[in-house]
């Protein structure tokens, strides 16, 4: 479901209660609420479908994009439920105990502990967790409060989802297949941790909705975010297969929906289709000091394979929320 049928679904449903620090009125990552002073706790759910044969591998993706959003917050997980939709007639018992395993491996890397869950038959196969977690209730990272004049730093490559359906649809080598599955299993965790030494005004995770649709929500009627066109890392072999029109559909529901939300100052406008790319498992969106991202991109290098970089900076309102230059 796009960003806009989400809204209007679930815009009557707010609840209202005085320990509610995040709910889902602004579209944040997780919802908070305040258990005391000191702690708070952090929900979220997420699966998906395959996006890969292995089911290890799978498992370890679904897990991964599942966590992102506690990370997102700057939370640390505690513990994890599986929620599985079991296809049990195209796969065995193996590839449950798979799926599962690769899970667990995501939810013990960082910390957290599987409590259970719960599986049902389906049609089609789906996995992923619900997700609880813990905050100090005034270190949470929002998604719509970044401050004008911090750079935004995007800490993996987009073109995951273009190339996910390259893999569905056999036409992506094996050297490009290690490097999305790579990218797509590295948890948000010690990104997220290492964060928390630096002047930090806003946080999400991009997935979905893509790195627009991810931006449109950290802005606020104060700010619009301008996003250098060639500064976003892109994976490699995206652009190509995006100009074969090996697009999802999420991609292509996500350029409707941004197209009278974004200014494209750019020569091209190829970048449009790539910075609305459906994410799974996708990086950290961040607004921060300008020097600290410097530093924090050099300290996190490794752990984000080197795609880390300054895509842009958040600016006072334009003539609307996304610019492109």
């Amino acid at each position: 479901m796009g960003p806009g049928d989400l809204k209007q679904t679930i815009c009557s449903l707010v609840p209202k209660d005085s320990n509610i620090l995040v709910g889902f009125e602004n579209s944040d990552d997780a919802s908070v609420y305040k258990l005391t002073d000191d702690i708070a706790i952090v929900q979220t759910l997420d699966f998906i479908t395959p996006v890969v044969d292995d089911p290890y591998i799978y498992g370890k993706i679904a897990a991964a994009n599942s966590l992102s959003d506690v990370f997102a917050m700057g939370g640390e997980v505690k513990t994890a439920l599986n929620i599985v939709g079991f296809d049990r007639k195209n796969n065995d018992k193996n590839a449950l105990k798979e799926i599962l395993k690769g899970g667990n491996e995501k939810i013990l890397e960082c910390g957290g502990l599987l409590m259970g869950g719960h599986t049902i038959e389906a049609p089609e196969m789906f996995y992923g967790l619900s997700v609880t977690g813990v905050v100090h209730p005034n270190k949470i990272y929002k998604n719509n409060t970044a401050k004008i004049g911090h750079v935004l730093v995007l800490t993996k490559p987009l073109g995951i989802g273009i190339l996910t359906t390259a893999i569905k649809r056999d036409l992506i080598n094996e050297s490009t297949k290690k490097e999305a599955i790579k990218v797509m299993e590295s948890l948000n965790y010690l990104p997220s941790k290492v964060l928390r030494q630096y002047d930090v005004s806003s946080c999400t995770d991009v997935t979905g909705f893509g790195l627009l649709g991810h931006a449109l929500e950290a802005t606020n009627e104060l700010t619009s975010f301008a996003i250098h066109c060639g500064e976003v890392p892109i994976i490699q072999d995206a652009q190509d297969f995006a100009e074969q029109d090996v697009v999802p559909g999420g991609t292509k529901r996500n350029m409707k929906y941004m197209e009278d939300k974004t200014t494209i100052m750019c020569d091209t406008s190829k970048c449009y289709q790539l910075y609305c790319d459906a994410q799974t498992s996708g990086g950290l969106l961040i607004a921060m000091d300008a020097n600290d991202a410097k530093e924090y991109i050099k300290q996190i290098e490794v752990l984000t394979h080197g795609y880390a970089k300054i895509i842009g900076e958040v600016i006072p309102r334009g003539a609307t929320p996304i610019i492109i230059y």
